[in-house]
């Protein structure tokens, strides 16, 4: 029997996992275009301006 046998002791050791900014990896963000999915790092510069230019919005 291990120290993270249960799901309370594995929570509770991931919890406790502190990660410096140099141990972080950036998230891949993707988005629809014209019907096919694309990564934002591939768009040039005027178009990573443009997505991040994007408003969310809820239709009530």
């Amino acid at each position: 029997m291990t120290a993270f046998s249960s799901p309370e002791s594995t929570a509770l050791a991931a919890a406790d996992v502190q990660l410096t900014d140099a141990e972080r990896q950036p998230c891949e963000v993707w988005t629809r275009v014209m019907g096919y999915h694309r990564p934002v790092a591939s768009f040039n510069v005027g178009k990573q301006g443009e997505h991040a230019e994007r408003q969310f919005f809820a239709e009530p």
